[in-house]
């Protein structure tokens, strides 16, 4: 009897424990992320404003930009370049590298950095917004709910059922194949390619990056080129993300450009995300 009760005794303690570290939130780390150049509202010429976060390792082949501007002002904000379609293969080339080893990951590690991303966008989600205002000519109140709700609900959502939707699972074989079972086993695509809209521009991007390195993709994301001010800001914001729990940093990738560099894209990854009108998507 002094056995059971001893085990009885055990297994309580050991559910009490179990049920603190729910309650005890993870440690997350907080990050920076220089928003210095997107903050200066100086006179600026087209020859001293490059906002772009340049492709590692490689120089740029094409003369092509992506000229920005406040649509509300017409206030120049900088250039983007457009990249080829053998510099967009490049990109992809990188981020299928990355890939292989982050498709090893635990969802311990992901759920890490979706943590650290969230605690991030609830801390700047002003700037956020007034970034996303400033390209798109939007409310602060329209990028508060389109951008910051939004996202920070998918996030919460893959925190609370990511894991469990990617689990392997068993499925009725039916009545003839009672002798067998069916497991269903989910496995990471590879390289994600996204071509996002210019209306929510945080939103798309994290959208599509979330679900991809959530289920141990890698993506490349080509922003539009009505909205690539913004867009490659919030790339930095992944950056620092991934660095913050040592992910390969070449995991997600943001590109710039026009219908050739989007072509390039769509030819050369293993899944296509689209938003943007019928139109677009035909071209």
């Amino acid at each position: 009897m002094a056995f059971w009760w001893s085990l009885l005794v055990l297994a309580f303690a050991f559910a009490i424990c179990k049920f603190l570290l729910i309650l005890i939130p993870p440690k997350v780390p907080s990050i920076d992320v220089d928003a210095s150049d997107v903050l200066e509202y100086g006179s600026q010429s087209q020859e001293n404003r490059f906002i772009y976060v340049p492709p590692r390792g490689a120089a740029q082949q094409s003369g092509k930009k992506v000229q920005c501007y406040e649509p509300a002002t017409m206030k120049y904000l900088g250039y983007v370049p457009a990249l080829t379609p053998d510099e967009v293969k490049e990109q992809i080339e990188k981020v299928r590298k990355a890939q292989k080893m982050w498709s090893k990951t635990s969802f311990k590690q992901r759920r890490q950095f979706l943590r650290i991303v969230l605690k991030y966008i609830i801390k700047h989600q002003a700037l956020i917004c007034e970034i996303s205002s400033r390209d798109t000519g939007k409310t602060m109140v329209d990028a508060s709910l389109g951008e910051i709700m939004t996202t920070c609900e998918k996030i919460n959502w893959l925190l609370s059922e990511g894991e469990q939707c990617l689990k392997p699972e068993y499925r009725s074989c039916g009545r003839s194949m009672l002798h067998k079972r069916a497991r269903v086993e989910f496995h990471p695509l590879g390289v994600i390619g996204a071509i996002v809209s210019w209306n929510y521009p945080f939103h798309n991007i994290f959208n599509p990056m979330l679900a991809a390195v959530f289920s141990g993709n890698g993506i490349v994301i080509k922003i539009s080129e009505h909205a690539s001010w913004s867009g490659c800001f919030y790339f930095r914001i992944i950056q620092s993300a991934l660095a913050a729990i040592g992910a390969p940093e070449d995991l997600v990738e943001v590109i710039t450009g026009f219908a050739e560099t989007g072509e390039a894209l769509v030819s050369s990854v293993d899944k296509v995300i689209f938003v943007g009108s019928p139109g677009v998507g035909k071209t």
